[in-house]
């Protein structure tokens, strides 16, 4: 199996503690299967970046516990979302106007520590706007879902535990082509423009919103 990770500078030899602890998932070495969005990323201040190659074995995957966020049989956008907010900074005021509805989420909160993996949706800081509009009633669960498919910003694999680093067998390091300045941009602009065309349509009684998944759950 084959991951690449995005950067300014050759990283041979990943860490667990090497990424902001605010990110998605908390601290972890953040790895994508998508060569292109790698590459989007690696340069993604204007600058040309690298593309670090690793491999796991798949046996060796496989023995890994692995918490896959996209896997709808099993998990919803609620439990992605109750893990974002458990990291990404929100600011004091927002949480306390809305103390319920965080209560709320929380529950659907799956400990990341539990896992050596963690697949899910990039959410990335030019994107957060899309969970707290669905806080604030703004957008439906199925309006949140459809915003991070259209944005394009793909599936993220989180190596959160030594174990699964350990399972990282460093390739090589590829610098990447001038001509990916700019497209990491233009995949954020492609996902602005999908949610504010999601955000101006009228409210769909058939969708549930987060006051309607409130109460079913009152009301079992």
């Amino acid at each position: 199996m084959i991951f690449y990770h995005g950067s300014k500078e050759i990283i041979n030899v990943p860490t667990v503690k090497g990424s902001n602890q605010e990110n998605d998932y908390g601290s972890s070495f953040y790895l994508t299967k998508d060569i292109e969005a790698a590459k989007s990323w690696a340069c993604r201040n204007n600058k040309v970046g690298v593309i670090n190659k690793f491999m796991v074995k798949e046996t060796t995957y496989k023995r890994l516990k692995i918490l896959d966020l996209s896997d709808k049989t099993k998990y919803s956008v609620l439990n992605w979302l109750a893990i974002l907010l458990k990291f990404r900074k929100v600011s004091t005021e927002f949480k306390k106007n809305n103390k319920i509805i965080f209560e709320w989420i929380d529950k659907y909160y799956i400990d990341v520590n539990d896992f050596d993996i963690v697949i899910g949706y990039r959410a990335d800081n030019a994107y957060f706007r899309f969970p707290i509009s669905f806080i604030n009633g703004e957008i439906s669960l199925e309006d949140l879902e459809e915003a991070y498919e259209l944005g394009d910003l793909g599936i993220q694999y989180a190596f959160m535990s030594k174990r699964a680093i350990k399972s990282l067998e460093f390739l090589e390091s590829i610098k990447c082509e001038s001509t990916y300045i700019g497209t990491y941009f233009n995949v954020v602009v492609k996902g602005s423009n999908s949610f504010n065309e999601i955000l101006s349509k009228p409210k769909d009684l058939n969708k549930k919103y987060i006051l309607d998944l409130m109460r079913e759950d009152n009301e079992h």
